[in-house]
């Protein structure tokens, strides 16, 4: 059995995640979502929202488990059985990073590999940093998050939320 972890911050989920997940869902038997528990960006979300709001957008999808995770990536890979990382690409700036951490974590742990995800079109301009902003300025960010994270970005910036 193919364990794979897709790990990120997700502050918050955006479509885009969510089709990374429901892809890399469909070419591996289990699929770890793992929600990184101290990034070191500034979070509009803790680490129980966001891990909740992953739940709640992915529970449709059988065979993926959302988690919460510290540390190396490729040690909680490691520790869970994965022995793929999935990460999505959406510029030659994503790809540049991930190429950069592949051989470091390719340094680390050798029998774990990277496995990207070219964004759908749809979502290449979708960055949850983008639509933090967009949200945060009154703007409309329903068709690029789930509607439960609509909800929870409105929320927390004290706006109205909108009909999701």
């Amino acid at each position: 059995m193919v364990t794979a972890l897709y790990p990120g911050s997700f502050d918050p989920v955006t479509v885009g995640h969510v089709d990374i997940v429901t892809r890399a869902a469909k070419q591996f038997e289990k699929l770890v979502v793992a929600v990184y528990d101290t990034p070191s960006k500034d979070l509009l979300f803790d680490t129980d929202e966001r891990d909740q709001l992953m739940k709640d957008a992915c529970r449709h999808i059988p065979n993926v488990e959302v988690t919460r995770f510290s540390g190396l990536v490729v040690r909680y890979a490691k520790d869970i059985g994965a022995g793929v990382i999935v990460r999505g690409l959406r510029s030659g700036s994503d790809f540049e990073y991930e190429f950069d951490m592949a051989f470091m974590n390719r340094r680390l742990e050798p029998d774990v590999d990277l496995v990207c995800f070219m964004t759908s079109q749809d979502y290449m301009f979708v960055s949850a940093s983008l639509l933090k902003e967009v949200a945060k300025l009154g703007g409309d960010i329903t068709e690029m998050v789930p509607p439960n994270v609509a909800q929870a970005v409105y929320t927390k910036f004290g706006l109205p939320v909108e009909e999701v």
